[in-house]
């Protein structure tokens, strides 16, 4: 006689792949937020102006 199909099993597999990929996509914004920052952060210190595109991820 077959097995029974485990669900939770299976639903646990889906939930992990989800919450990597979630993980991931945050890792991007991340890197990308801290490279702006790095790129501003030299402006400033490079004594050009600031764009006000710029000053919004100054958080």
């Amino acid at each position: 006689m077959a097995r029974k199909p485990n669900y939770g099993l299976n639903r646990a597999d889906v939930n992990r792949s989800k919450q990597a990929k979630q993980e991931e996509k945050q890792r991007a914004k991340d890197a990308a937020v801290a490279e702006r920052r790095a790129a501003r952060e030299a402006d400033v210190a490079a004594g050009r102006p600031v764009s006000p595109e710029n000053e919004a991820d100054a958080d």
